[in-house]
């Protein structure tokens, strides 16, 4: 159907965990640092780092974002209505 690249990383932790990473593209910098957080993540002691430092950004930004179109959109929306004339 189609073809893509796509760049994948993994990293080991130097307390032994790994994280992975992938995205659309040839961004190797992007996803090295996604294969970071990722294993960061799996981290008890910086999950929360992760959650509250990067990720809760990214979601309110997401939300705002997806906020903003939908009221454009509303905006310029068009309600259509039929009349019916009492002729039979």
């Amino acid at each position: 159907l189609g073809e893509a690249t796509v760049t994948r990383a993994t990293v080991l932790l130097a307390s032994g965990t790994a994280g992975h990473g992938q995205a659309l593209g040839t961004s190797k910098d992007n996803v090295r640092l996604a294969a970071i957080f990722d294993a960061l993540w799996q981290e008890a002691g910086t999950r929360d780092f992760v959650e509250t430092t990067l990720l809760a950004p990214i979601e309110a930004r997401i939300a705002a974002e997806d906020k903003q179109k939908a009221e454009e959109t509303a905006a310029t929306r068009v309600d259509f209505f039929t009349m019916v004339r009492g002729d039979d």
